[in-house]
């Protein structure tokens, strides 16, 4: 547990320093975070001598072509994080991710037949209400939060049924967006507008540790999740969101109220009611046990 928390609390903060990299732009600076975050897990998995599953790969092209498909989701979310953050939309940004377990459940009835209960119905219910209420009322879909939450419910969807662990399948992942990480690098060189080359040591620096910043708090997820009940995980992942809003809020003073609380309030109802579902069929299971 103690990993996981540490995982979402990483998580919960990077708003700080993707605001801190507000003088690059959302593209270049995912472009950075995949190559760092490549060369970071090539260090990793050499030091861990961890390489066998890339003979998997070569004789499964299936296994190929899902990580490939999950690499363009996860850098899609990242990329329109990355803008949402930079352009004072993190309160969108966590709604995102307060609606993806929502996403997921539903994907999960849809794509793997899993039944629904009653109580999971009414809380995706009370999650489309709260979004069709924000589209009403402002005029406009909250079309990051549905971004955002439908590449990472799409994710973790695809991870679910991906035949790799998290340490290779991120290794996987950025090996496969490598060739236009390079391509888009070399451009941006050639064209004297390279980030990092033009840029002063701090933010070489922090760039530098986009890599690590964006792994570690996945690898220490993974560590924990391996040993945690699913439910305990599904609100423990509330932790990421929640700071995220309260930072949008507190630090970086964007507006939050009227129908915004609203439309906020039928997702964050939804999300209390899934959650106390899932508590609720778990401690039965364990009585019956």
């Amino acid at each position: 547990m103690f990993y996981a928390i540490v995982a979402f609390i990483l998580w919960g903060l990077f708003p700080f320093y993707f605001r801190i990299l507000h003088e690059v732009s959302a593209f270049e600076l995912l472009v950075e975070r995949l190559l760092w975050t490549c060369l970071f897990l090539i260090i990793t998995l050499t030091w861990r001598r961890q390489w066998a599953w890339i003979k998997k790969v070569v004789r499964q092209p299936r296994v190929l072509l899902v990580f490939t498909c999950s690499a363009l989701l996860i850098s899609t979310n990242w990329s329109v994080y990355i803008w949402a953050v930079q352009h004072n939309k993190v309160i969108d940004a966590s709604l995102g991710y307060f609606m993806s377990p929502l996403l997921s459940i539903l994907m999960g009835c849809l794509v793997l037949k899993e039944r629904l209960r009653m109580l999971q119905w009414i809380a995706i219910s009370f999650a489309f209400i709260g979004v069709a209420w924000l589209t009403w009322r402002t005029g406009t879909l909250p079309w990051i939060g549905i971004c955002m939450s439908f590449t990472f419910a799409t994710y973790g969807l695809l991870r679910k049924v991906a035949a790799l662990g998290a340490l290779e399948g991120l290794a996987l992942e950025t090996f496969v967006l490598f060739p236009a990480v390079l391509y888009f690098t070399v451009v941006s060189i050639q064209a004297g507008t390279h980030a990092f080359i033009n840029g002063a040591w701090d933010l070489k620096i922090l760039l530098m540790l986009s890599g690590p910043i964006t792994a570690v708090p996945l690898l220490l997820f993974a560590a924990g999740a391996r040993q945690m009940p699913l439910s305990l995980i599904g609100l423990v992942q509330y932790i990421s969101p929640t700071m995220q809003f309260l930072i949008g809020v507190w630090f970086f003073h964007e507006p939050f109220g009227g129908d915004r609380l609203i439309g906020f309030a039928l997702i964050w109802l939804a999300l209390f009611l899934s959650s106390a579902e899932g508590l609720w069929t778990l401690w039965k299971k364990r009585i019956n046990a």
